[in-house]
């Protein structure tokens, strides 16, 4: 079974993904941690539950899901791990970072990439690759099928939907993601995103203002 511990750090008010296992094999997914007191609190986490991190996925790379990559790297000596298609926003993070008050350490760059599709072995788990462009070039979600709930980044979020107005958004592009890829999963799907509350499939289909079922 895959137990998931959700953290919210810095001030977008991010959601980190810690994944782990029985066998304590563990995987973080988009580390937003800012400060010392953040890293903290999630390496306490890691050591209390006596937790092997194993696996370090970036959904995308804005600025508030990567900033604590290169803790990560540091402390665990994992490489991020995304699609091809963001390094040039991870590129651009450089920048941007500083320029908005973040201490931002220079995130370590993947030299292989995960693709549009197939599988992430995590233990003795799976988690699918759903390609979902539109909220960033080249955005990623990790579906785990036995127990039916994708971690999907800023592309669908409890009653809204990611925005597109960063460089690489495009909004008809995120709505055919999200009718194409994410709602095509099974309507019980609990969706957890990169910002507020977790959501359903279901839900999102008859409530969502942004796109329809």
């Amino acid at each position: 079974m895959i137990n998931i511990e959700i953290f919210t750090f810095n001030p977008f008010q991010e959601n980190t993904y810690l994944l782990y296992d029985e066998q304590g094999n563990c995987a973080i997914i988009d580390p937003g941690m800012s400060n010392y007191q953040e890293e903290e609190e999630l390496a306490q986490f890691i050591a209390q539950k006596q937790l092997r991190p194993i696996l370090l996925l970036n959904t995308h790379c804005h600025i508030d899901h990567i900033i604590g990559n290169k803790y990560i790297y540091d402390q665990f000596g994992l490489i991020p791990q995304f699609h091809e298609g963001e390094l040039p926003v991870l590129i651009a993070m450089e920048n941007y970072g500083p320029e908005r008050g973040f201490r931002y350490e220079k995130s370590p760059i993947p030299t292989e990439f995960l693709p549009a599709s197939g599988e992430i072995q995590f233990g003795a788990h799976r988690l699918a690759i759903i390609f979902a462009p539109g909220h960033s070039p080249a955005h990623l979600c990790f579906y785990n099928k036995e127990q039916n709930f994708l971690i999907g980044g800023d592309v669908l979020f409890r009653s809204s939907i990611g925005r597109t107005d960063l460089p690489g958004g495009n909004h008809e592009q995120l709505l055919h993601s999200i009718r194409t890829n994410i709602y095509s999963l099974p309507e019980q799907t609990i969706v957890y995103p990169g910002h507020g509350p977790a959501t359903t499939i279901a839900f999102e289909k008859l409530h969502n203002p942004y796109v329809s079922g």
